[in-house]
């Protein structure tokens, strides 16, 4: 029921948009009112706190208006607001906490505008295509809203269908918004390293590829393939003869919402266990797969009966380049050795610092910010703090948050959000942490192999500590079994790539013209437990089976009869 003239606008193109309301000054105009009524007051009430010295005292109630006002304002400015709750550097703390409270809710429209859609797009009215449908919608967001139902084959579906009228809403917002950009970029003190309207058209592009439905069902089988391998995670199946641009039909999930921890108990469900899912397939995410969800709320994410956790809603979604991925492991690597030098470098690299900006003066303030994130007070370690911490240096120094990493700051600290609800002591490291650990000991590339050798080598020296440190908290993931992740270590140090850290290990071994006994006894304590003789050379002689019988008589001759003895006891 898409009757707005503008509907042919499928993808986001600012010039035709401009072409064609330039045209039609009228819905521009009603549109300027609207928007003016809303936040003119707003801002006049700020106003007329600084003229009665009441700025500080009433801030909190004027961050609640905005909220209130951009909801008021539709689904184009509760989206400003969620993206812009992601950005310390365009707006002052004590709003950002206000927009991060921003729910993606409107009131439902009315069925029988739906049921029309849905017969539009469709082909024949709901009664004709399902069995049965829900007579209210089950949720109801900015862009759509969702009903219950069963075909005819008897398989329970979600369908999801697209607010009337909502491409011409957007693209009349997107017109306005990218010419006030124009003038708004010469009065404002924004430190975005680039034109505003270029800010308004990625928006723009990213809520266009948010409306289509279609589009939003290729996301989700691509996110399934990614985890297809692992059984702890559920996307639900696209049905793709019941779905179009504006309607999307995919299986029903049964689950919990994450955020309701009476029922998740009452279910018998390992709180900590669900964290720990959820914590590891948002690092994969965004450090194997370069494919993220980007609005992991509480809404999208659901604790099933056999303690899976459901994804659903793939609408935002974005994509990280090999390059990029590869920098945000440097960043980690140099995180954990303190390196706030290089650790400034990858800030370049990844677009936070512009590449003529001298990062010398940024290191202390770095080092302030990070001294205590790793090392004695890991556990302290959280990215809302270090977000907020990072907030009030955008000020002072020439950071800046790019757009894409604007969607990655938003996954994580949503997710740590949701995590500490379930846990109020939480801390993400305790399976970050052991996760990074796990993907750098595993080496599956020599770019990680690198990055492993430079946390453990300094100044060619090797961290003795550092290791203690990362085993300690890799163990203090219950499920962490060290003696497969040692095997990979093991195949990697016997290989002919492996050469050089084996001359560095028995360097590290005699340093400063001494056997290192007490580190390496101390490691022993840590490892021990898990360390049986029988499961040593368990793992010994399946990194042996990988070569060829002659190379592993010359390795070890005596292995095979060594296994056998100690089989026997």
């Amino acid at each position: 029921m898409q009757s707005s003239p503008a509907a042919p606008f499928r993808r986001y193109d600012p010039e035709a948009i401009a072409r064609y309301f330039w045209r039609r000054p009228w819905q521009l105009l009603w549109r300027i009112l609207q928007v003016s009524w809303c936040l003119g007051s707003l801002f006049l009430a700020m106003q007329l706190d600084r003229w009665r010295g009441q700025e500080n005292a009433n801030i909190s109630q004027r961050a609640v208006q905005l909220r209130q006002a951009l909801i008021e304002l539709g689904p184009t400015f509760i989206k400003i607001g969620q993206a812009l709750s992601t950005r310390p550097d365009l707006v002052r703390r004590d709003f950002l906490e206000e927009l991060t409270r921003l729910q993606d809710q409107l009131p439902p429209f009315s069925n029988e505008v739906a049921f029309r859609i849905i017969e539009l797009d469709l082909g024949a009215p709901p009664q004709e295509i399902f069995g049965s449908i829900s007579p209210e919608p089950v949720a109801a967001a900015s862009l759509g809203q969702v009903y219950r139902a069963r075909l005819f084959s008897g398989e329970d579906v979600a369908v999801k269908v697209q607010r009337p009228n909502l491409v011409n809403t957007l693209c009349r917002d997107l017109c306005l918004l990218r010419w006030a950009a124009k003038w708004l970029e010469t009065v404002l003190p924004l430190n975005l390293g680039h034109d505003l309207r270029l800010i308004v058209d990625e928006f723009g592009i990213k809520l266009f590829e948010e409306i289509d439905y279609v589009n939003e069902g290729h996301n989700a089988e691509r996110f399934a393939d990614n985890f297809r391998g692992d059984a702890r995670i559920k996307v639900p199946a696209i049905h793709w003869q019941y779905s179009s641009v504006r309607v999307l039909t995919l299986e029903w999930i049964d689950g919990i919402k994450l955020t309701d921890t009476e029922r998740i108990q009452a279910a018998g469900l390992n709180i900590d266990s669900l964290i720990e899912i959820g914590v590891v397939a948002g690092l994969r995410q965004l450090l194997e797969f370069g494919f993220f969800h980007a609005d992991p709320h509480p809404g999208n994410l659901f604790a099933m009966a056999d303690g899976r956790m459901a994804y659903i809603d793939f609408g935002m979604m974005d994509q990280l380049p090999q390059e990029t991925k590869e920098t945000l492991v440097d960043s980690v690597v140099h995180l954990i050795n303190q390196d706030y030098g290089n650790l400034a470098q990858d800030f370049v690299s990844l677009g936070f610092l512009t590449p003529e900006t001298n990062p010398e003066p940024i290191i202390p303030a770095l080092e302030t910010v990070l001294g205590s994130a790793l090392g004695e007070e890991v556990q302290a370690f959280n990215f809302k703090t270090i977000t907020d911490q990072f907030s009030e240096l955008m000020y002072d120094y020439p950071f800046r948050v790019p757009a894409k990493f604007a969607l990655i700051i938003r996954s994580l600290v949503t997710q740590e959000g949701l995590a500490l609800s379930l846990n109020p002591q939480f801390k993400i490291v305790d399976v970050a942490y052991p996760y990074v650990s796990r993907r750098l000991l595993m080496g599956e590339t020599a770019s990680l192999r690198r990055r492993l050798l430079e946390v453990l080598f300094k100044d060619g020296r090797f961290q003795w500590q550092r290791l203690e440190n990362m085993i300690a908290i890799a163990r203090s993931d219950t499920s962490f079994d060290l003696l497969p992740t040692a095997g990979l270590g093991l195949r990697y140090l016997m290989s002919e790539e492996g050469s050089a850290l084996r001359r560095l290990l028995l360097l590290a071994l005699t340093e400063d013209e001494r056997l290192h006994t007490e580190e390496v006894q101390r490691l022993w304590h840590l490892i021990k437990d898990d360390l049986t003789p029988s499961r040593i050379f368990g793992v010994a002689w399946d990194v042996l089976t990988d070569y060829s019988l002659e190379r592993a008589t010359e390795l070890v001759p005596a292995m095979a009869d060594l296994r056998g003895a100690f089989q026997e006891r």
